[in-house]
């Protein structure tokens, strides 16, 4: 939080002036990190009205993976309930159900017929693995470089939506 504050040029206790404690910030934050990322899916799913399925998953997974490069150390708050537990926090809670609708929403045109719940755990355990080893894992550190983590990324997401699409084709 301190160097939060020295960054934008505030005392460290001035966001206290607006939050009651730590996670409350943090809450705020997540709420944030978890609209982008829905914005950014609901995008990635504008493919799927034009009859391009491998395009809108792939489209999906770079938005998803992409986000964590962009902003890894938010990221990684998003999804660790031990710093901040969204289930707390209504907005926070929202925001990330928005996200999550956004990949049933992919997940169930592609998959019609299929458990969407199910397919849809499929497709977030890659993406978000990926971005975690992208992040702070083997793949980022033989990949320092986030041009190079894009498109190793880009790699391995084709190579996964033609393998759950192939039967689709």
């Amino acid at each position: 939080m301190r160097e939060v504050a020295r960054r934008i040029g505030v005392t460290h206790q001035a966001p206290y002036h607006h939050f009651p404690d730590r996670e409350s910030i943090l809450a705020e934050l997540v709420t944030r990190g978890f609209q982008d990322m829905a914005v950014r899916l609901a995008r990635a799913n504008d493919g799927l009205l034009c009859g391009q399925p491998l395009q809108a998953a792939l489209a999906s997974g770079e938005a998803y993976v992409g986000y964590a490069l962009e902003h890894p150390g938010l990221f990684r708050v998003m999804f660790r309930p031990d710093l901040c537990d969204a289930s707390r926090f209504p907005r926070a809670w929202q925001a990330g159900d928005d996200a999550y609708r956004q990949l049933l929403r992919m997940v169930s045109t592609l998959h019609e017929g299929d458990d969407p719940d199910t397919m849809s755990h499929i497709y977030w355990a890659q993406v978000h693995g990926l971005a975690s080893l992208l992040i702070d894992g083997p793949l980022g550190l033989s990949s320092p470089d986030i041009g190079q983590r894009r498109e190793l990324a880009r790699q391995a997401l084709t190579v996964f939506a033609r393998h759950m699409l192939k039967h689709e084709a």
